[in-house]
């Protein structure tokens, strides 16, 4: 087992975990939005700038290899717009299911969803989790890449652990964050043993990149989420601080 190997499965096993202490968000859904949270947003959209916007170049350059599909060959920033919009019909289409959750004191997610909607949206983001799982494979980066990689998806997790929660109420703490947490660790044993092409990875990571950054957003930028500024500008700073030393 090579050092990459055991990094790489230390940290799938603690974004696992980050879903299997959703427990802990019980404690984060106050009004106004928990510094933690808005915190955790910060740090994914340094991340989004630093990070993603600069990899979807080179998806793009990839992609320019990539002839079969012929009209998506200079437009992995196209691909993204797809993940974008993917998710933001998914959350729409709940959000008109779904009583909101009142404002006051403590938002207190609504009565739940119905199983089907439930299912449909864990199994989206399950989706989601196994490429994100895929990509900690197949990024060709450094341990230091891979550390910064891991560490914005860990407080991204917890970014839609709160939303998932504020959604299905305890029936994601009972089925949905253990489905969460095997996905992002298949994701990542199929990554082991299958190999796309560098094109097609961009592909995937174009997608994810849409994703991340939609589920980002609309955390955070929602008059009703009452963010926190301070915190956000703070874990914004801090991760790029970080991205910059190291």
């Amino acid at each position: 087992m090579n050092e990459m190997f055991l990094l790489q499965l230390a940290f799938i096993m603690i974004l696992a975990f980050v879903h299997v202490t959703a427990g802990w968000l019980l404690c984060l859904s106050f009004i106004p939005r928990s510094a933690w949270l808005s915190f955790s947003g910060g740090v994914s959209i340094a991340y989004v700038f630093l990070h993603i916007f600069p990899e979807l170049e080179q998806a793009q350059q990839s992609l320019e290899e990539f002839n079969i599909i012929y009209f998506l060959e200079h437009h992995a920033y196209f691909v993204a717009l797809i993940g974008l919009s993917f998710f933001y019909g998914l959350e729409r289409f709940l959000l008109k299911r779904n009583h909101p959750a009142p404002t006051g004191d403590k938002a207190k997610p609504g009565k739940g969803s119905g199983k089907w909607i439930f299912w449909l949206h864990i199994g989206s983001f399950s989706l989601y989790n196994a490429l994100i799982g895929y990509l900690m494979v197949y990024r060709d980066s450094s341990i230091s890449e891979e550390f910064f990689y891991f560490l914005a998806m860990a407080f991204h997790f917890l970014v839609n652990d709160h939303s998932l929660y504020h959604h299905h109420n305890r029936r994601y703490l009972h089925y949905g964050r253990w489905v969460l947490s095997a996905a992002i660790i298949l994701g990542w044993l199929v990554g082991l043993y299958v190999e796309l092409s560098e094109a097609a990875t961009g592909m995937l990571f174009a997608f994810v990149a849409g994703g991340i950054i939609l589920n980002v957003l609309k955390e955070e930028l929602p008059e009703e989420r009452n963010s926190r500024i301070l915190p956000f500008i703070f874990g914004g700073v801090s991760y790029s601080a970080l991205l910059f030393l190291g």
